[in-house]
């Protein structure tokens, strides 16, 4: 049962919340013991509030799931784990990832609490309004962003927080993409929202929000706040990886139908794991520490 409930946890999905280490090396605290130990005991304050949203979002949407090719072999749609060892999980874990966001910081707590009730709302009711709901997914990463400066006191920069977006409006463009391609026709029966969208209109927006992603994110590498901050316009050398990351996204949603769970995605695909390790390198290198 152990072993059922930490799977149900989603623990490959907690990549996602990496994104919580953004303000610490963009403000070139990365070398900084205390901040970098802030920022883990943060960053598994998210894990557990995440997991806790995902074993709540397993819990409502059971019926649905057991419906589903891939979320039918979920601990819980399967049978594997029961409900009350579930709901008891999902209870904990909100409880302990709160806790140990109300002890780092204030500030930190409400933005987590109040990323807890957005995903909450989002599994009730926000997930079947159209576009809305690619804005909620969009938003938990900005959220995270925000969190993370929030949590060693630093000022975020406002093309951080745009490219942020884009970003993840992109990654949930592609997740509702490769769910319709996945289901075909029983697509609605899964979540009925997804009726209300098309691979052709999903495209379209993908298209926009991929050019827009790179064009914000030339704009903040020369941007006369960016040269200012870290003094330096070598940021610009770091156009080209995420340009390949981009690319080798898209050839993976359009070439080999993935992309419904793009922290798998990341991991298992080996060509833009290493893209991504590159780029970090490279802005830590480029950026260097305070």
């Amino acid at each position: 049962m152990i072993v059922e409930v930490f799977k149900s946890l989603r623990p490959q999905q907690w990549i996602k919340n990496l994104f919580i280490f953004a303000p610490l090396i963009f403000s070139r605290s990365h070398l900084n013991p205390a901040l970098v130990l802030e920022t883990a005991l943060g960053f598994a304050a998210f894990c557990l509030i995440a997991s806790a949203q995902y074993v709540f979002n397993d819990i409502h949407d059971l019926a649905e799931d057991r419906l589903h090719p891939v979320k039918s072999k979920r601990p819980l749609a399967s049978g594997r784990l029961k409900m009350g060892p579930a709901v008891l999980s999902c209870i904990l874990l909100a409880v302990c990832g709160l806790a140990v966001a109300a002890i780092l910081d204030r500030e930190f707590f409400i933005i987590s609490a109040a990323y807890l009730v957005l995903q909450l709302l989002y599994s009730l009711w926000l997930k079947h309004i159209v576009i809305l709901d690619v804005f909620v997914l969009a938003a938990g990463f900005v959220i995270r962003v925000v969190a993370g400066g929030l949590l060693i006191e630093v000022k975020i920069s406002s093309w951080l927080l745009v490219c942020t977006m884009l970003l993840s409006l992109f990654l949930a463009l592609g997740k509702r993409r490769h769910e319709i391609v996945l289901l075909e026709s029983n697509a609605q029966n899964h979540r009925p929202v997804l009726k209300e969208y098309s691979t052709e209109l999903l495209d379209q927006m993908i298209s926009v929000v991929t050019a827009s992603t790179l064009i914000a994110y030339c704009l903040y590498t020369i941007s006369e706040e960016t040269v200012a901050k870290f003094g330096t316009r070598n940021l610009i050398f770091t156009v080209p990886f995420v340009l390949y990351g981009i690319f080798r996204y898209l050839y993976i949603i359009h070439l080999k139908a993935e992309g419904g769970s793009p922290e798998s995605l990341i991991i298992k695909d080996t060509p833009l794991l290493l893209d991504l390790f590159l780029w970090i390198a490279a802005v830590i290198l480029i950026i260097g520490p305070r």
